[in-house]
C-alpha cells in the first residue's frame, strides 16, 4: 500500500540571542515624537481642509435633519479660537443660504434663517437665494424684508441666486387658484426691490429654474429686466439655452399627465412647499 504521507520537515535552528547582544542592537536613544500641529500648515491648505469638511452642495436652509447634516461639522468653531474665526468665514462665505425657508416645518417661522445668526456671520455670507414659488397664491406672512431679517449686515454678499419653480402668470392653467394675473409678479418684484435696497453690495443676480419655466415667462422677464437695470451682471443656471428651443407649455404637460384644473388635487400641486433643491444644481454663468 501506497504511502502519501509527506516527509517531515527538519526542525529550524534555534538562534540564542545573549541579553548583552539584544540590548547592543536597540537604538541607544528612541527617535522622538512628531506632533502635527494644524496652525503650522500654510493658509490657504488650512482652508482648502476647511472646504472639505464645511463645504454643503445643497443650499443651506433650516432643516430638521440639519443635527445629523451640518451640526457634527460645526464642532470645528468649539475647537479654538483661531479655528473658530477661519472655520466660520468658510463655512458662511462659501455656501449659499437660504433667504426664505420652503421646508413645511419652517414655511411659515417668523424667524428666518438669517434673521438666527449672529451678526458677524451674516456679515460673512457671499451668496443668497430667493426661492419663488411655493405658497404663490398666499404667501407667508414672513416673507418681508425688513430690519428684522438682518441682510442689511451681509457687507460682504455678491451674489443673489433666484430659484423660479413656477410663474402663475404664464400659463391658462393657473387661471382660477390665483388671486390676481400679475399678483405674485409684483410680489417678487417687490422682494427683490427691497433686497437691493437693503444690500447695495450685490452685483450679480444668478437665475434658475424649473423647465417650466421659460425665458419668457413674465416672471422671469420682469425681474431680468429690473436687475439689469439696476446695473447687476446676470448669469444663468439651468435656464441657459432656453431661447434655442420651444418650452412645452405647462398646460400641455398636465394634460399629458391627464390633471385638469378642474380638480383639487391640481391646486393642493401647486400650492405645497416645494422639494429642498432642484434636480439640477450645476451653475453656468456668462460674463
Amino acid at each position: 500500500m501506497r504511502n502519501n504521507k509527506k516527509p517531515a520537515r527538519p526542525p529550524a535552528e534555534s538562534v540564542e540571542v545573549s541579553d548583552a547582544e539584544y540590548l547592543e542592537s536597540r537604538p541607544s536613544t528612541p527617535e522622538p515624537f512628531q506632533s502635527f500641529r494644524f496652525f503650522d500648515l500654510p493658509s490657504e491648505i488650512r482652508v482648502s481642509i476647511y472646504e472639505l469638511v464645511l463645504l454643503e452642495p445643497k443650499t443651506v436652509e433650516l432643516d430638521p435633519m440639519n443635527f445629523r447634516r451640518i451640526s457634527p461639522r460645526l464642532r470645528l468653531f468649539l475647537a479654538c479660537h483661531q479655528m473658530h474665526e477661519e472655520a466660520y468665514r468658510v463655512f458662511y462665505g462659501h455656501n449659499t443660504l437660504r433667504l426664505f425657508n420652503v421646508h413645511g416645518r419652517f414655511f411659515h417661522t417668523k424667524w428666518q434663517l438669517m434673521a438666527r445668526l449672529p451678526k458677524r456671520y451674516r456679515a460673512a455670507v457671499s451668496a443668497l437665494e430667493l426661492r419663488l414659488g411655493p405658497g404663490w397664491t398666499a404667501p407667508p406672512k414672513s416673507w418681508v424684508v425688513n430690519d428684522r431679517l438682518g441682510i442689511q449686515d451681509c457687507t460682504e454678499l455678491r451674489v443673489l441666486k433666484i430659484f423660479i419653480e413656477c410663474d402663475p402668470a404664464s400659463d391658462e392653467i393657473f387661471k382660477g387658484f390665483r388671486v390676481a394675473g400679475d399678483f405674485y409678479t409684483k410680489f417678487s418684484l417687490n422682494l427683490v426691490k427691497e433686497i437691493f435696497a437693503q444690500v447695495p453690495s450685490i452685483n450679480e443676480v444668478q437665475f434658475d429654474g424649473y423647465p417650466s419655466v421659460a425665458k419668457n415667462s413674465p416672471l422671469l422677464e420682469t425681474l431680468v429686466t429690473y436687475s439689469r437695470g439696476d446695473g447687476k451682471v446676470i448669469s444663468w443656471g439651468s435656464l441657459e439655452g432656453y431661447a434655442s428651443y420651444s418650452v412645452m407649455g405647462l398646460s400641455k404637460a398636465l394634460a399629458h399627465l391627464k390633471l385638469h384644473n378642474d380638480t383639487g388635487s391640481v391646486r393642493s400641486v401647486f400650492e405645497s412647499p416645494s422639494p429642498l433643491q432642484s434636480p439640477s444644481e450645476g451653475v453656468r454663468a456668462e460674463a
